[in-house]
């Protein structure tokens, strides 16, 4: 089912939202720190009830969660890592960056937290690799999905930028070379809407590391490797509910790639760019409190 949406949500939408109460953050439950398959992680964990699975992209952390955990935590476990590389997670020497280590990735970050009920899933860009593997891997451990712009089929085509980090010594080069001025252009040319605030936070948390990481994980990404997953993902998608929700001036990931998921359900927000989660916290947060609160 195919919804549109508005190209802004109303003031009354925001109004509402700024209503809600809001109980104060909770204490992490469980360690800053876990160790997953050899890689140093750092988690978010806030909130109780049942375990909600946020799943960042690039070149983010899981600060790009902050508004939707801060709504969702009264209700719902949140958590959020920072996927290896990123943020303050480091990476293993020899992380794999292979659709089936991914999967095992998010598999042993599931153990770890002793998560035993199903999983509400949410992911967003690479978080879509990892969550959207390890998901058709576990069905059984899967309650919900919740996608946003994820590129996920061997008929997307690399953009410009990626064809960049994808070119040794030349991606070295053009990240050494982006400073917060090209970093902020590179930003609003892919979400308009992100406010500068939103866009020196995520640079400030960018460190060497990190960006060592995505040219690491683009290098090794080949479209081929999603062969055959349109099948299985709406494989998963006829067992398990599943929304996507679409920026469609989203500049890296085309719009005709929200309906390759098998979703029961496809919204399409106009006039919004690559980072819905922070560019309509509201709005997004609003259609995911009543998706997971949905029987069945």
């Amino acid at each position: 089912m195919r919804l549109p949406a508005s190209r802004a949500c109303s003031a009354t939408c925001w109004a509402s939202s700024l209503q809600v109460p809001r109980r104060p953050p909770m204490t992490n439950r469980t360690p800053t720190m876990l160790t997953v398959d050899g890689s140093r992680v750092h988690v978010v964990d806030e909130g109780e009830g049942p375990p909600v699975l946020f799943l960042h992209g690039n070149p983010d952390t899981s600060d790009i969660w902050r508004g939707l955990i801060d709504r969702l935590q009264p209700n719902y476990r949140c958590i959020a890592p920072d996927l290896p590389g990123y943020g303050e997670s480091g990476a293993a020497p020899d992380f794999d960056c292979s659709l089936e280590h991914l999967a095992a990735f998010v598999d042993g970050l599931v153990r770890q937290l002793g998560l035993r009920e199903p999983i509400n899933l949410v992911v967003h860009d690479i978080g879509g690799q990892f969550g959207l593997a390890w998901a058709v891997r576990h069905p059984e451990k899967v309650r919900r999905i919740t996608i946003f712009n994820t590129a996920f089929s061997p008929d997307y085509r690399w953009t410009r930028l990626h064809k960049i980090w994808r070119t040794p010594f030349l991606g070295e080069l053009v990240q050494r070379l982006t400073n917060r001025r090209a970093f902020t252009r590179e930003m609003k040319k892919g979400a308009s809407r992100l406010t500068s605030e939103q866009i020196d936070r995520i640079y400030d948390r960018i460190t060497p590391a990190m960006k060592q990481m995505a040219l690491r994980f683009f290098r090794a990404t080949e479209l081929s490797h999603f062969e055959g997953w349109d099948t299985q993902l709406r494989g998963l998608a006829s067992r398990i509910p599943m929304q996507v929700l679409w920026s469609d001036d989203d500049p890296y990931i085309a719009p005709e790639f929200a309906d390759r998921f098998g979703a029961q359900t496809v919204r399409h927000f106009q006039g919004y760019g690559h980072w819905l989660p922070l560019e309509a916290t509201a709005l997004v947060g609003k259609e995911l409190e009543d998706f997971l609160a949905r029987a069945g």
